[in-house]
């Protein structure tokens, strides 16, 4: 049989029938579907393709050991919420992207310890508590923090200026689950424009701008590790951000305290901000 417009796709689909894994049978015979589906919608030309081509190969060749332009890519098209949207379950904190920064292992610290090896700004003490769904503490649960600095930029985007680790941060919660160090308050920033993402975002007129936030890993035995952010309340762009991933239940007050007890407790100085807010964990489908 002829391979044309009207027997491709079926002809494509049986070529994976001696595909032993079911699923990777299953999601290359629907990605052949949709594929040649959009193919046929748009019906590109041999020129369009060719440079749809390029455009994949440069984000490949983007990418590096502190840069994830795919991940990037997956980001500003909404597919990484949309994966996250579709794995969302009830109970926990909600969850949003990881993100193309998480490219380096963050450095053991003691609870309270600060993130922020530069010291420059004002500073700011994140604290709460790591739950079950059940309102259960859990001690000892992995807490994997990272963030750009007031400026706006990841210590990976700045190597020779912001000392390696800097913003970044593994702790694990005490007895009664709570977790807390000092950092400073991020600010928004745009996300790498140097590349083909930032040229495609260029083109379609969008900004690249995300709101200001930190990230979370947080992990703990029999729970369903947990990927998410908390956003700076009054950051600009949280009605906007580049990767759709603000949640409102996920916009936290990072406000300022003069409360000199406090700040000796927490070991800054006056004035300095503080988020207080609690991340909790689904326990894992038996």
């Amino acid at each position: 049989m002829d391979f044309n417009e009207h027997t491709a796709t079926q002809a494509v689909q049986d070529s994976f029938r001696n595909t032993t894994d079911p699923r990777l049978q299953e999601v290359l015979t629907a990605l052949t579907r949709h594929l040649h589906a959009f193919v046929r919608e748009t019906r590109p030309s041999v020129e369009e393709w060719e440079r749809a081509i390029q455009f994949l190969t440069a984000v490949g060749q983007a990418c590096s050991d502190t840069r994830q332009e795919f991940v990037l890519l997956s980001d500003v098209l909404g597919v990484s919420m949309l994966v996250e949207a579709l794995n969302e379950r009830e109970g926990g904190t909600e969850s949003t992207v990881l993100g193309p920064f998480h490219m380096v292992e963050s450095p053991p610290r003691a609870l309270g310890d600060s993130i922020d090896l530069v010291g420059e700004a004002e500073p700011c003490v994140v604290s709460g508590r790591v739950l079950s769904a059940d309102g259960t503490p859990l001690p000892d649960a992995e807490v994997d923090v990272w963030q750009c600095n007031e400026h706006g930029f990841y210590d990976v985007q700045q190597p020779g200026v912001q000392p390696s680790g800097n913003g970044r941060g593994l702790f694990h919660t005490d007895a009664e689950g709570r977790f807390r160090f000092r950092t400073v308050v991020p600010s928004h920033y745009p996300i790498p424009t140097d590349g083909p993402v930032g040229r495609l975002l260029e083109a379609t007129g969008r900004h690249p701008y995300r709101p200001a936030h930190i990230h979370f890993i947080v992990q703990a035995e029999g729970h369903t590790p947990l990927t998410t952010h908390v956003f700076v309340a009054g950051s600009p762009y949280l009605d906007s951000d580049a990767v759709f991933a603000v949640k409102q239940s996920l916009i936290a007050d990072f406000a300022r305290s003069t409360d000199e007890e406090a700040a000796a407790r927490h070991g800054v100085q006056v004035p300095f901000r503080h988020a207080e807010f609690d991340l909790t964990l689904t326990k894992e489908p038996a």
